[in-house]
């Protein structure tokens, strides 16, 4: 314990949880954080041009990395702007710290009016977190600090917020700030670990659907032996791809609900799920049956049961269960033809989306996957490309490379990407709608300052367009709200201060990322789509309405 100012204080409680990266715009009711941050010099402050990116970049630094994504904002307005971020990083069970000022304590919840006076700021926090405290005594930072950083990384990661009054921040007290060597994880009980690898043993017809669990324990190594030892299949959610390489022969890609997989489904006589909770999407809103004996394996016990029965429950961190299941499994029964037809229906399922789509987008994502490293990051915003090709079919071979708008919003693309190429330092490729791009479009200033290694690709068709094809379908072929004047997004790259460039059909787009992927900072493809074959699906022009 030793006396230092609040803002020390939060410093060296970060430096404590191993973080080197923040992202926040700074503010009179933070200023003695940055100012401690600066004269410390040991942590990155990145800044960013909207509280709103700020918390998706920490989110996609935690989904890139493992490591915890913070996030420093200001009291009132700069708290109420962060909450999109904060509700796509519960959404995706993301490791994200939040922290933000408060009005002195003398003025506190008093109402008077004080600047960015923000009385119920914690029962907004509390909505989109797990833990949310106000400090009331700077010498309580430390351990505060380190408390809520504690809840967000163990078990089913939730973000996390902290408000500190600006007065304690300048105020000098005794901040003890506690070590910190590590984590815990959720061991697995031994009785349930002995009757899952019994059940996996004896299966004929294994199947493991592997969720994005697996990757927050880093346990896509444990998942690979598993399913080889085993010969099972896998399946994965849309967070959990990259838990196995979607060019190894078991992978069966995130197409759970696609109707060529369903049949390997339903001939599993055992499912063996990791990490996952069965979301929506992946379940054909739970119409989807799993006859099989279910084994459920989860370090959340609430998310076990919740929308599917397990007939064995394993409650543990992922890497540690899928291990001591690993060691406990007694013999290899699978049968070959399983798994064969496995793969051709995952073969028919591809290839049925490859015709869906076209041949110039299956172009384009041929050369996206080419030419971009395999350890490269492939993050989606809530976009057709997304639906239709992004979030199936373009293979993803690593695991923490793929990340996507979890909660569907529209938006948080750019600042993900830009999180996730500032943490890991690899190539980022970014698939991006005109129209989401242009709720964050300020962060491309972020990009080009801090030379971040994107590739921007914003498909462009001047509009919403899952919102233009639903219409289209919905309401007699009527069209409201949906066209957008589309800017020159290239020229606005350049006068961001980074490379931009318009690509005018396949050939185009191939040699243009090429250069992207070899320039060393952010480029800028502002692709025009209705130069392109329109895809199927969503991406169908819808019917034009008669006046």
């Amino acid at each position: 314990m030793q006396e230092m100012t609040g803002g020390e204080g939060v410093v060296a409680a970060l430096k404590a949880i191993g973080v080197t990266h923040v992202f926040g715009i700074v503010s009179v009711h933070n200023i003695p954080i940055y100012d401690a941050i600066y004269r410390d010099g040991t942590i990155t402050a990145i800044g960013v041009r909207h509280e709103q990116g700020a918390v998706h970049a920490a989110d996609g630094y935690a989904r890139a990395t493992g490591k915890l994504g913070v996030a420093i904002v200001s009291t009132g307005p700069g708290t109420v702007n962060a909450m999109p971020g904060l509700f796509e990083a519960q959404f995706a069970s993301s490791r994200v710290l939040l922290l933000t000022g408060q009005v002195d304590t003398v003025f506190y919840g008093k109402g008077k009016g004080f600047l960015h006076e923000a009385p119920k700021q914690m029962d907004t926090l509390r909505s989109v977190t797990r833990l949310a405290e106000s400090v009331r005594r700077a010498e309580d930072i430390g351990e505060t600090v380190v408390r809520v950083a504690r809840d967000i990384m163990t078990g089913r990661p939730q973000p996390g917020a902290i408000e500190i009054p600006v007065d304690l921040q300048y105020a000098k007290a005794s901040i003890d700030i506690p070590h910190v060597e590590g984590w815990p994880r959720q061991q697995p009980p031994r009785e349930a670990v002995a009757a899952a690898a019994e059940a996996l043993s004896k299966a004929k017809r294994p199947l493991i659907w592997a969720g994005g669990g697996v990757i927050t324990a880093d346990a896509a190594g444990e998942l690979q032996q598993l399913a080889e030892y085993l010969g099972a299949p896998v399946v994965t959610s849309v967070n959990g791809r990259g838990a196995i390489p979607e060019d190894h022969p078991l992978s069966l890609g995130p197409l759970s609900n696609d109707p060529a997989i369903d049949p390997i489904i339903q001939e599993a006589d055992v499912v063996f799920a990791v990490g996952t909770r069965f979301q929506g999407g992946a379940t054909r809103n739970w119409t989807l049956s799993i006859p099989g004996t279910l084994i459920h394996l989860d370090a959340d016990p609430s998310v076990i049961g919740r929308n599917y029965a397990p007939g064995i429950t394993v409650l543990a961190d992922a890497r540690l269960g899928l291990a001591a299941v690993l060691k406990a499994l007694s013999g290899k029964a699978a049968e070959p033809e399983h798994t064969a037809r496995a793969r051709a229906a995952s073969d028919t399922a591809r290839a049925a989306i490859r015709e869906q789509i076209g041949p110039d987008y299956a172009a384009i994502m041929d050369a996206m996957r080419e030419l971009l490293p395999r350890d490269g990051n492939i993050v989606r915003d809530a976009t057709v490309p997304a639906y239709l090709w992004g979030n199936r079919l373009a293979p993803i071979l690593e695991p923490r490379t793929s990340m996507m708008s979890t909660s569907a919003a529209i938006g948080p693309g750019l600042p993900l990407a830009i999180g996730a190429a500032i943490g890991s330092g690899k190539k980022t490729a970014l698939i991006q709608g005109d129209g989401g791009f242009m709720l964050n479009l300020s962060e491309l200033a972020t990009a080009a300052q801090y030379k971040a290694p994107i590739i921007v690709c914003v498909f462009n068709d001047a509009g919403y367009g899952v919102l233009r094809s639903i219409e289209g379908r919905t309401f007699e072929g009527r069209q409201f709200g949906v066209e957008l004047g589309s800017p020159d997004f290239a020229a606005i790259a350049k006068a961001m201060g980074m490379h931009g460039e318009a690509v005018k059909g396949v050939d185009q787009f191939r040699d243009a990322f090429a250069r992207a992927v070899a320039a060393p900072g952010p480029v800028l493809l502002d692709i025009d789509m209705t130069v392109l074959q329109p895809m199927g699906g969503l991406g169908t022009p819808p019917p034009v309405a008669k006046r």
